[in-house]
């Protein structure tokens, strides 16, 4: 199992999961949830207290990751598989994102 905090703007919003037989867990964190003024993360991420599961990566995580050259390259790089997304997440979206969702891993 591998876990990974998701800031907001800086706040930690929540947690992502990847569980031992490769699928996907999403939680709001307790704080995050009891502020109102907190928006969701993403449109399909609604704010909800029930943990959001999925065989596969998120699709708004997977978006954020690189592509093409730029996917190969940082692979290559950090030296990891072509196919492991929550590393590749982990790596490439800890600092600077286009949007204002940023992943620091636990």
């Amino acid at each position: 199992m591998r876990q990974a905090e998701i800031f907001f703007k800086g706040e930690k919003a929540g947690l992502i999961t990847q569980q031992d037989d490769g699928s996907f867990a999403y939680k709001y964190d307790d704080l995050w949830m009891l502020d109102n003024s907190k928006p969701p993360i993403s449109l399909t991420l609604p704010k909800d207290k029930k943990e959001y599961k999925s065989d596969y990566l998120f699709p708004f995580f997977y978006n954020m990751l690189p592509e093409g050259a730029n996917k190969q390259a940082v692979c290559k790089h950090m030296r990891i598989d072509n196919d492991d997304y929550f590393s590749l997440l982990l790596i490439t979206a800890r600092y600077d994102t286009i949007g204002a969702v940023t992943v620091k891993k636990i």
